[in-house]
């Protein structure tokens, strides 16, 4: 459905995609006439394609990346913190409020163009990074609660593109892969890289898909491109003696994204001309002016995002200041090709349990025979090309077979498309791919251990859901009993773990490494005393679901008389935590 929005003041249009941005007007820029929609004539939020036009001009006052600030486990994503750099006279929006103001902007388009049929009523897919913790989806589909669509299910973006690759291919998909195929799902969106491995494998005859890997969530896309490229402009002014002001490099990188798709897009052209806001009157005009050239544009992005490297090469990671501005945990090594080299390494294992996938005993990495690109900064055919000569010259050293490009990916429909085709297929209609949680999970649960002077309590990890559990499925532990605190404020631990697929409910670690486990954010509750008292130890056992939804869910469950608990994962707000 293409969106109805506010291109520029006043002026609506349909356009296919809703650009992910909230702009914060000054309340003497616009008037009532220039933000009225449709359907309202006083929006609460600006969204959309005038949002990204207004911000290239006050990137103050732009809420941008509101989806990977949902993943942020150091901040409370109710809180208004956004625009994270804006002065104080800026109203602040919370990372729940932006992605509330998108859906709302949709929910609202659809109703007005389809009156008789309101999105409440209808199945509904949203997508969300394959990464995201279990926070981040629970915060997604409260989001879409508090509009009214309580129906909402969650899928994986990478997923929803091979789904619309299948839906694109007419029936072709079968001719395309093999039996024993590790399709490498590449998406490389604005603000995130995210990486998926999807096996080929077969049952009674007929081919199964079924994915076996993600990655960690990469804050590392074409909005650091864009930024790149800014600084490679600015490093030209500064020695003609023209300094740019913080501001003037935020509205400089919004132009260099506009000239970095024309010079992708157009091979008849070598130089796009900028033009850089000025407020000193001595300039001529207002404005300096510079250009981006091809051969910089290929030497920032190409060779800085995507340089050669070995396949044993790992993610450079320097000693971070004791002081910083609040931000979004960036990634700190720019290269696309070592997070994707440590991935493949990492993952290697992955697939030991299919047995129509043999991997090479000398392989020191998994090896994707079929790679599906998607997200915008994949259209750029030298980045596209550059990435699977990279790939391509690994598998060459290993004397393996070079990856193939799967062909017919839309870009930048293919989530939403392949989102669509999957509301087909959930009603026993096209192929599924077989997936559940994109991680294994833990609860830590602390010994009984006597006191010893300068060590805490020792911790295990015990799993309460396993790598692939399906929706709409619970998994019980009635033999493990745990005593749980009830009516004071107690902590509960989590982790994750996207290499541990073996473990089972109920497994306990007493040691672990950094790159087998990652802690989620610890939360703080107090639990309902349902009769008891405060700080009465109850005998529980455990269960763990994973709703149709696909949010992860633990209960503890009382011994004695079935009274039930439970334990949300940290949706990061503080009036969710009790």
């Amino acid at each position: 459905m293409a969106i109805p929005q506010l291109t520029a003041p006043g002026a609506v249009e349909n356009l296919l995609q809703l650009p992910s941005f909230l702009y914060q007007a000054h309340e003497a820029e616009l008037t009532e006439g220039d933000k009225a929609l449709p359907w309202t004539a006083r929006p609460e939020f600006l969204v959309g394609e005038i949002a990204r036009n207004l911000g290239s001009k006050t990137p103050i006052r732009l809420v941008a990346s509101a989806k990977s600030w949902l993943c942020h486990a150091d901040v409370d994503c109710k809180a208004a913190i956004l625009p994270a750099d804006a002065p104080d006279e800026v109203e602040r929006v919370s990372p729940f409020q932006a992605i509330a103001a998108y859906l709302q902007h949709m929910r609202d388009a659809w109703r007005h163009l389809h009156p008789n049929a309101p999105l409440s009523e209808q199945d509904l897919v949203i997508t969300v990074p394959a990464s995201f913790d279990p926070a981040a989806r629970e915060l997604t589909v409260e989001a879409a609660r508090s509009l009214g669509l309580n129906q909402a299910i969650l899928l994986e973006e990478p997923q929803a593109a091979v789904y619309s690759w299948i839906e694109q291919s007419h029936g072709d998909w079968r001719n395309q892969t093999r039996c024993g195929d590790i399709i490498l799902v590449v998406d490389i969106g604005g603000g995130t890289t995210d990486l998926s491995l999807i096996a080929v494998t077969q049952q009674d005859g007929n081919l199964e898909l079924t994915r076996v890997a993600v990655g960690d969530h990469i804050l590392l896309g074409g909005d650091n491109m864009d930024l790149a490229l800014a600084y490679t402009v600015k490093a030209k002014l500064e020695p003609q003696g023209q300094r740019l002001q913080p501001w003037q490099v935020q509205a400089l990188t919004h132009s260099c994204r506009e000239a970095k798709e024309k010079l992708f897009s157009q091979h008849d052209i070598d130089t796009m001309p900028l033009v850089i806001a000025s407020r000193s009157s001595s300039l001529v005009g207002g404005t300096l002016r510079s250009e981006l050239t091809r051969e910089e544009l290929n030497r920032a992005l190409v060779e800085g995002f995507f340089p050669f490297v070995a396949v044993s090469d790992r993610t450079i990671s320097r000693p971070r200041s004791g002081l910083r501005t609040v931000g979004l945990p960036y990634a700190q090594d720019a290269a696309i090709t070592r997070h994707l080299a440590a991935f493949l390494s990492k993952q290697q294992n992955a697939t030991d349990a299919l047995a129509d996938v043999n991997l090479p005993g000398h392989a020191s990495f998994l090896h994707p025979s079929a790679v599906l690109f998607n997200g915008g900064v994949l259209k750029a055919n030298a980045l596209a090309e550059r990435l699977m000569q990279v790939l391509n010259s690994w598998l060459n050293a290993e004397q393996a077979p070079e990856a193939r490009l799967l062909a017919g990916a839309n870009l930048d429909l293919a989530v939403a498309r392949g989102a669509a085709y999957y509301g087909f297929v959930r009603k026993g209609r096209g192929v599924r791919i077989k997936g559940g949680t994109a991680a294994s999970y833990y609860v830590g649960v602390e010994s009984a251990m006597p006191a010893v002077p300068g060590l805490p309590p020792e911790i295990e990890a015990l799993c309460i859901a396993p790598f692939g559990m399906e929706e709409g499925t619970r998994e019980e532990l009635p033999d493990d009993e745990f005593g749980l605190v009830i009516g004071e404020p107690v902590r509960f631990r989590f982790f994750a773990s996207n290499t541990r697929r073996d473990d089972r409910v109920g497994v306990r670690l007493d040691y672990w490494t950094d790159d087998e486990l990652a802690e989620l954010a610890e939360i703080e509750i107090t639990l309902p005393e349902e009769n008891r008292r405060p700080g009465e130890i109850v005998p529980v056992h455990l269960c763990a679901a994973v709703t149709e939804v696909g949010t992860l869910e633990l209960h503890a469950v009382s011994q004695k008389d079935e009274s039930r608990w439970k334990i949300e994962f940290d949706v990061r707000a503080g009036d969710n935590k009790e």
